[in-house]
């Protein structure tokens, strides 16, 4: 049974599967067969990715993780006894159906309480930075990707789980073909990576005008764009700093310089300020971006900064910045942060509720979160827990 009966529908904005083996290899085309392998390490399976052994994902199979909201108290109290990260996350479970399945995953989501879901890829957020100079490669094994996940994790199953297939954009005419692919196959939102597009002539941003065709197709269909916390190439600066040549790890506790350096969230904030100072937004207004576990303490920061770069050059923005923000953007804070100095500034109606479930890092109980909403308006509760979601995917209760 759910831990609280709310009295209306919740949509949880932030759920993640776990790929089968196969995910990224079923259909990925015979020329770049064994772009994609797995071996046994010493009595463990890791992925490679072309011809080198990832660490990013410790256990890619996924038959063993962590158990979820294992971190749930470390994120919300600290870790004052200092404790390692393996002594906090402490030991793994046999993976269940629910996180590989979308069948038994509905009637874990009726367990939990959770009327609706968005159902993100886990192991997946590897592939574009180790792909990064090979576009058509990285373009194929994202289609196999989405191909796979039109099957086993429908776009949008049942009207409850809408998976969330991803766009590559560093080759517009294939991220516009593959837009249009999921759209065919009822694609309600896409996911893309906080992070410069690699194209045949190295990285630039994705709200250049050169991309205008893609956010045009966006904005007209309207489809939500997420965009998730992934590996976003940064770990390539922090190595800088470090004077190492370091793999991002994504359940792995890095180097004091470096956690500083992830806890700062650039990549989500250079993402943020590139779709707007770019420019796609303004040229694209019907646009509508979730960001998805990326935090949100840097946002109002950012926003005064970004305002006051207005300031010195108002002749070349049609509009404040954070306008542009507070149009396009809805944010989903983490558990841990109070958010009501966000339902402040962005308003209520901004505001969407994740629980990042059943990842270490999330809630064990995602209802849970209700708590932190004490004292809120009845009807803001309602709208972050699941309104505004439901009003952005077109859902009906």
């Amino acid at each position: 049974m759910p831990s609280r009966q709310l009295g209306f529908p919740v949509f949880d904005a932030d759920n993640h599967l776990y790929e089968k083996r196969e995910a990224l290899t079923r259909y990925l085309p015979d020329e770049y067969k064994g772009a994609i392998d797995y071996v046994d390490v010493h009595g463990r399976t890791k992925i490679v990715v072309r011809g080198h052994i990832s660490d990013y994902i410790p256990n890619p199979t996924f038959d063993r993780v962590g158990k979820p909201g294992a971190q749930e108290e470390y994120f919300k109290h600290g870790n004052p006894e200092g404790k390692t990260l393996r002594q906090i996350i402490g030991r793994g479970i046999d993976c269940p159906p629910a996180f590989r399945e979308a069948g038994p995953r509905l009637e874990l989501m009726d367990e939990l309480g959770l009327g609706y879901s968005l159902m993100m890829p886990t192991l997946a957020s590897l592939v574009e930075e180790r792909m990064r100079d090979d576009p058509d490669l990285c373009s194929a094994v994202i289609h196999a990707l989405n191909r796979w996940m039109s099957e086993d994790w429908p776009f949008a199953h049942e009207g409850r789980i809408f998976s969330t297939p991803i766009i590559t954009p560093g080759l517009v005419d294939k991220a516009i073909a593959e837009l249009e692919w999921v759209l065919g196959k009822g694609a309600k939102v896409i996911l893309m990576r906080p992070a410069p597009a690699w194209g045949y002539q190295g990285p630039r941003s994705f709200a250049l005008p050169e991309y205008d065709p893609y956010w045009k197709l966006v904005e007209e269909s309207g489809v939500l764009v997420v965009l998730h916390a992934s590996d976003s190439g940064y770990n390539r600066y922090w190595n800088e700093w470090e004077g190492k040549q370091l793999e991002m790890q994504a359940f792995a506790q890095p180097m004091p310089f470096t956690a500083a350096m992830r806890n700062a969230h650039r990549e989500i904030q250079d993402a943020v300020t590139s779709l707007i100072f770019h420019g796609a937004l303004w040229r694209h207004p019907g646009v509508r971006i979730a960001l998805i576990e990326n935090g949100a303490g840097w946002v109002p920061h950012l926003l005064s900064h970004l305002d006051e770069t207005y300031g010195t050059m108002p002749q070349v923005f049609p509009e404040p910045p954070s306008e542009t923000f507070k149009r396009n953007f809805w944010m989903h804070p983490f558990h841990e942060e109070d958010p009501r100095d966000l339902i402040k500034l962005l308003g209520a109606d901004h505001i969407i509720f994740g629980s990042d479930y059943p990842h270490v890092e999330g809630l064990a109980d995602p209802l849970s979160y209700v708590d932190e909403l004490s004292g809120i308006p009845d009807a803001d509760i309602r709208k972050i827990m699941g309104g505004n979601m439901m009003g952005l995917l077109g859902v009906a209760a």
